[in-house]
This record gives C-alpha cells, sequence and structure tokens, in this order.
C-alpha cells in the first residue's frame, strides 16, 4: 500500500509540472526602469574575481547600509571555500573580504558554506554559516559584528541538540534563508538536514543565539523531500514556508502557532528544479518569492537557466510578474529582503562567477 501511494504522489507530480512552467507565458527578461524592475549590478566584475568561483549570497540591510556575504573558493565543496562579505557604501560595493574560513588545525581545512546574515532589532549583526566536508556532516557557526559588518568577532559552533538525529545532531541556525523576529524578541531560523533525507525544521533562539530549542522535524525526508525553507509572515501568528523539493515543485507548509506546529508539506502550484528560492512579506501584505520557474527535465529553460520573481495577493495564488534571468548557465539561489525605503534588493549567484544584485519597486508592481 506504501509502495502504491508513493506512486500515485510521483504520478501527481509528473501530471502537474508541464502545466506549471508554460515558459513561453512568462513576463520576457527584465529591462531596468520597466514593470517596477529598477536596476541591477555585479558585486564584482568578473575580470577582478576574488575567488573562481562563489555561490549562496546573502543580504540584508543595516544603520549604515546594505550588507551581503557569500561562499566562494575554487569550487563548491573545495576546503578553501570561505566566507566572503561586501558592503555597499555610497552606493558603491567594496572589495569584498573574507570573513570566516573552515580551518580547524595546521594540517586540517574544511569548506563553509550557505552564509545567511541577520540583524534583529536589537544588538549586533548575525552571521550564520555553515563549516564540513558536506551537507550531511556540517555543522552550523555564528559571527557577530557590532560595527554593521566591518570587523567580525571569533566565531563559534551553535551546539547540538538530539532532536536532530544521532548521526548529525549539530544546530545548523538559518540553513539558507533568512530568521524572523517576532515581537517579543523571539528568532525563529528556518532550517533543514540531509543526514536522513531532506527534513524540515526550525531552530529558535530568544537570547541573540546564546541557546537554542529545536521544532520538528516536520517532514519524514522521504516522501517529501524538502529543504531551506523561507518564512512568510501572514500575521504574527500565522506562517507560512516554501521549501526546495525533490519533486519538481516548490513546496508549501502553513503554521497558526508561531511555529510550533506545522501542516504537511504541500504542493505549492509553483515548479521547483532542486535549487534555492527565497521569500519575503511585503509591507503591504503581499508575497514576493524569487524563484527559478523551471524543473530539471524540461527544454531551455531548465534548471537554473531563468530566474523569477512571483507575488502573492492571497494565499496559495502566485502570479509571475518578473523574469530576472533567462539564458544559458546557471542563475540561482536568490536571497531578497524589502529595505526601509520600500525597495525590494535580491541578490543572486551569476553563472558561479559573481554575485549579482537587483532592486525592485512592489508599488510599481500591482
Amino acid at each position: 500500500m506504501q509502495h502504491r501511494h508513493q506512486l500515485l504522489i510521483g504520478l501527481f507530480f509528473t501530471l502537474l509540472t508541464p502545466s506549471a512552467l508554460c515558459a513561453a507565458e512568462l513576463p520576457p527578461v527584465a529591462q531596468p526602469g520597466r514593470g517596477g524592475y529598477l536596476k541591477s549590478e555585479l558585486i564584482y566584475a568578473l575580470d577582478d574575481k576574488p575567488t573562481p568561483q562563489c555561490h549562496a549570497s546573502t543580504l540584508v540591510e543595516t544603520p549604515t547600509g546594505l550588507v551581503t556575504a557569500w561562499f566562494g573558493g575554487r569550487h563548491e565543496k573545495n576546503p578553501d571555500v570561505g566566507i566572503w562579505v561586501s558592503k555597499q557604501t555610497a552606493g558603491r560595493w567594496t572589495k569584498p573580504v573574507e570573513v570566516a574560513n573552515g580551518v580547524q588545525s595546521a594540517t586540517k581545512r574544511h569548506p563553509c558554506w550557505n552564509p545567511v546574515l541577520f540583524q534583529p532589532r536589537t544588538g549586533p549583526l548575525l552571521l550564520f554559516y555553515k563549516v564540513g566536508p558536506s551537507p550531511s556532516t556540517w555543522w552550523g557557526m555564528l559571527t557577530t559584528s557590532h560595527d554593521h559588518g566591518q570587523h567580525w568577532t571569533t566565531p563559534r559552533k551553535l551546539g547540538v541538540d538530539k532532536r536532530l538525529g544521532a548521526s548529525n545532531p549539530n544546530l545548523l541556525g538559518p540553513v539558507k534563508n533568512k530568521p524572523v523576529q517576532f515581537a517579543d524578541g523571539t528568532i525563529l531560523c528556518p532550517s533543514s538536514s540531509e543526514h536522513d533525507g531532506w527534513r524540515v525544521h526550525f531552530e529558535l533562539t530568544r537570547d541573540g543565539g546564546k541557546t537554542w530549542s529545536v521544532i520538528g522535524p516536520i517532514n519524514d525526508g522521504k516522501t517529501f523531500a524538502a529543504i531551506q525553507p523561507s518564512i512568510l509572515q501572514h500575521n504574527e501568528s500565522k506562517l507560512q514556508i516554501l521549501c526546495r523539493t525533490r519533486q519538481g515543485v516548490i513546496g508549501s507548509s502553513f503554521s497558526k502557532d508561531r511555529g510550533q506546529t506545522w501542516s504537511p508539506l504541500r504542493d505549492s502550484g509553483l515548479p521547483n528544479p532542486n535549487a534555492g528560492t527565497d521569500a519575503v512579506t511585503l509591507r503591504d501584505g503581499r508575497h514576493l518569492l524569487v524563484y527559478n520557474h523551471t524543473t530539471r527535465k524540461s527544454g531551455f529553460p531548465s534548471g537554473r537557466n531563468m530566474l523569477n520573481v512571483a507575488i502573492s495577493r492571497e494565499p496559495g495564488n502566485w502570479d509571475t510578474v518578473l523574469t530576472l534571468e533567462r539564458d544559458k548557465g546557471e542563475f540561482s539561489y536568490p536571497a531578497v529582503i524589502q529595505t526601509s525605503d520600500g525597495k525590494v534588493h535580491t541578490t543572486y549567484t551569476y553563472l558561479r562567477r559573481s554575485i549579482k544584485h537587483a532592486v525592485i519597486d512592489p508599488a510599481a508592481i500591482k
């Protein structure tokens, strides 16, 4: 019976995916000054790369401007991969600086992965990242900055929690996408693990990262394999997550109690080529998602060839409103925030050779 159930799930996703794509009906590649797309730029020029490759950017607004970070090195998984940071000063991005690495001893070094920047309402700027040979064995690290990203404290491990499983109980913090902070100061980090299937969980701190508690995992990692959630806030209590999955669609789940319990993961109605996404709740109540509107097995564009923006005005209904990239190569792993001036900023991997920054005016998207 279980085997038959899995077959039905697979048939459902197979039937769903072609109708979800409709790439020909998507908006053309965005042009500056049109449709709410204001401008874009590379964080650093392709002929002035600090590392051969880069990936998995993160973005935050501080009192002195935007800060972005990513992992960079020879290539993903290589021991030389570290965490790099650039700040936007007077409208220009500063020269990238490596602020963390995976050096364990004079003879051992591991790669770094997936940085996440977050500025709580009080306290220093937080930079989470992972260290380890692979996502199934990595562990979470945290460093902080009291001067908005100029200098960083000595990194420390987040610790362990037995709820994550005996084979890898390491806390990770936010695994790819930014946390949310509630009115009482509690920080809820969207996280996931890959050592026992792809499972989503949450890591919660009430003291700025000193101590942690774990919620979940909320799925078994097999029937619906999901990782890298982003959190949308419908109100103080009602939350929604959107996840990368192996099922060819973006997965979604809801909570009515600030993330303590979650509904079963379901298909959101949007495709996913097994690639990271990010989303943000706008101040006008709408939700904005940056994602690859493709699958892995379709004709061009497929996989990470195309990057898009969708808007949701009510739960479960998404309108694809912008196409940020559509070309051969990789455009992936977005981070997205809304800044104090109301604009939306997103950074994403550009051909694994640089990080691209784009600015959107959501007020111009109706």
